[in-house]
């Protein structure tokens, strides 16, 4: 993938980089770790513009992490730009949104783009008939998130 986007002069994007670039020390197999060498050797020596991404920072090699120029965090949506998304989602659907799902937005949690665009995947198939279907859609997208599952303790 070097090698071809070297000779295209192309733009090289990763998705689920750490699929090859996980932390050597926890490596069980040595193909493990000769796949991060070659990785890292492929990456220090390419000369265009390379892109990973990745929700597993925290599995990555620290050696992979030298050889990133910048290292840009996406975290969860303010909810501010939740019911700007919101709104802008609603109008492609041809829906009036209120107040209330302006309220009922901000309570959800942990909302980010790639939900909105799942629910509207999955509106090929269930097609979304509301504002409000669509707010349940997100919840039920949100819901199904390791950092959704979290109970707290307390009245």
């Amino acid at each position: 993938m070097f090698q071809e986007a070297s000779q295209e002069k192309a733009v090289l994007i990763l998705d689920e980089a750490d699929g090859f670039l996980r932390r050597r020390e926890n490596a069980e197999r040595s193909w493990e770790v000769s796949q991060v060498n070659e990785m890292l050797t492929q990456m220090e020596t390419f000369d265009g513009v390379f892109i990973a991404s990745t929700n597993l920072m925290d599995t990555l090699d620290a050696a992979s992490l030298r050889r990133f120029d910048l290292k840009i965090e996406f975290r969860f949506l303010k909810p501010e730009g939740a019911w700007s998304l919101f709104q802008d989602t609603a109008v492609s659907l041809g829906f009036d949104v209120e107040e209330s799902d302006h309220l009922k937005l901000g309570r959800v949690r942990n909302l980010t783009p790639g939900d909105f665009a799942n629910v509207m995947r999955q509106s090929r198939l269930r097609p979304i008939k509301s504002a409000a279907q669509l707010l349940d859609q997100l919840k039920a997208e949100v819901a199904l998130k390791p950092e959704s599952r979290t109970k707290s303790l307390g009245f």
